[in-house]
């Protein structure tokens, strides 16, 4: 199996482990397979026997064995042993499926050690890194950002391996008090909090800059764990045959999923499961206020926004406004045009986004890739939180919460069950779940001593520059 990029699909194709450590390809493009693996009903079948039998981390095994094979069988069922294990997860399936009503179900991501549907991805991640550093005898700076979760997820599933050190940038004063108390409290040597005066897409604009210095880069040995690393999408692709083999009994049941979605990265593996043949009807595209995604799928105008036009939210981990992840869609798309691919992105974004809306591949989208659309708003979400726990007993956090609406707004036109992913746990956003049950949640005892911690954090500017001086006043040579 082998990888290219979405702006250069001529280049000479590079391998999995190559591409783990790389983040974005050398042209700035995002890198995917040359050509996604094909699933059978021979495969399906053998695979509800894997999880019925091994579980998660024996059915994990088997969907990066399709993708990876720089790495041995055995060394991936190792790792994602011990990626994927009880207590680090709440519960013994990793990921339970439960239904919520109707033809509506949940698939519960938020089980893992930071309560946040990102550690499905990162806790792997930090096995493949591991694994591959020592191998290599090589170190890495992992340079992130964050609107929320991604960046304790992966400082949690980072912190004391050998041979890495984390950078991750966070919004100042734009996440919840609990989400700066899991990052700014962890007190480890390999990890570095910087606080940016900026948005989301700022953080994310300078982690993009940093690693377009190609010298840099070098260097400093800079990796990426945000979701352009393709190893997490990879991860993320378990979850969707999981949850679809807990929700059907034969092959020929289809299931559709509803993502709440910022970045794209989550529906993105939805995609990817979908074009290997996972009987997947509908991919739901879930937004809050910054609806650049819901827009696009509803008109075929991809409208970017500046950071002044990004709303500040009650569900914060979607407040993004350029969506890295939707490249690899486009580039599929467009019949994996890498020339047309890198003008969109490379050019086009930058000046303020593309429409598709006269194009034929925009009016194919529905059918060929199943995607549609939904939008929530700050009234929405706390409505969904205050009548899901009133009517049914469950309290859901407020993206979750967006996910829920959307699918409730659509589930009439949809005869297949429809499963909303789970972003985070409802403690992550004490003041929304506030608001719409007239109390906080109840904190899980794993977190009872979290706000009190003292907190580890760098103020900086939003200034790629100062944030490279201070990765490299911090990094051993």
């Amino acid at each position: 199996m082998h990888y290219i990029s979405t702006r250069d699909s001529a280049a000479t194709p590079a391998t999995f482990c190559d591409i783990l450590l790389a983040g974005l390809a050398p042209d700035g493009g995002l890198y995917l397979p040359v050509e996604y693996p094909q699933l059978d009903d021979v495969t399906l079948t053998r695979w509800r026997q894997v999880l019925s039998e091994g579980g998660y981390p024996a059915l994990a095994a088997e969907v990066l064995k399709l993708f990876v094979d720089d790495i041995p069988a055995e060394d991936i069922e190792a790792m994602t042993a011990r990626a994927y294990t009880y207590p680090k997860f709440s519960r013994e399936e990793i990921v339970p499926v439960t239904h919520l009503e109707n033809n509506i179900y949940l698939g519960h991501l938020s089980e893992g050690p930071t309560a946040a549907f990102k550690d499905m991805a990162m806790q792997l991640l930090g096995e493949l890194f591991e694994y591959e550093l020592a191998r290599r005898h090589d170190s890495l700076t992992i340079v992130g950002a964050t609107s929320g979760d991604t960046g304790s997820s992966a400082e949690y599933a980072m912190r004391g391996r050998d041979n890495i050190r984390v950078f991750m940038l966070t919004p100042k004063d734009r996440m919840t008090p609990f989400q700066q108390a899991q990052m700014f409290g962890l007190d480890d040597p390999n990890i570095f909090n910087i606080s940016l005066d900026g948005v989301f897409d700022d953080c994310q604009d300078v982690v993009k800059a940093i690693s377009a210095d190609a010298e840099f880069k070098r260097a400093n040995r800079i990796g990426a764990v945000n979701s352009i690393n393709w190893a997490r999408l990879l991860a993320q692709v378990v979850y969707y045959v999981s949850s679809w083999i807990r929700v059907t009994e034969t092959n020929d049941q289809r299931v559709s999923f509803c993502v709440p979605t910022g970045n794209f990265g989550d529906i993105c593996a939805g995609h990817i499961a979908r074009q290997m043949g996972l009987p997947i009807d509908r991919l739901i595209v879930a937004t809050n206020e910054n609806d650049v995604l819901d827009e696009f799928f509803r008109t075929g105008d991809y409208r970017v926004r500046s950071s002044a036009d990004t709303f500040v939210t009650s569900s914060p981990s979607m407040d993004i406004s350029r969506a890295s992840n939707f490249e690899r869609f486009i580039f599929d798309a467009l019949g994996r045009d890498a020339e047309r691919t890198r003008e969109l992105f490379g050019e086009k974004v930058k000046a303020g986004g593309f429409d598709l809306s006269d194009d034929p591949v925009f009016a194919d989208l529905p059918e060929k890739y199943g995607f549609i659309s939904g939008k929530s708003m700050h009234a929405d979400r706390v409505a969904t939180i205050r009548d899901i726990h009133q009517r049914l007993g469950v309290l859901i956090d407020p993206h979750t919460a967006d996910g829920v609406k959307v699918a409730q707004g659509l589930a009439e036109q949809i005869d297949t069950p429809i499963i909303c992913l789970e972003t985070a746990l409802p403690v992550k956003f004490a003041e929304t779940i506030s608001e719409a049950i007239g109390h906080e949640p109840e904190v899980p005892q794993r977190f009872a001593e979290i706000m009190k911690a003292d907190r580890h954090v760098a103020d900086l500017p939003n200034d790629a520059e100062a944030v490279k001086r201070f990765i490299s006043d911090n990094t051993e040579a």
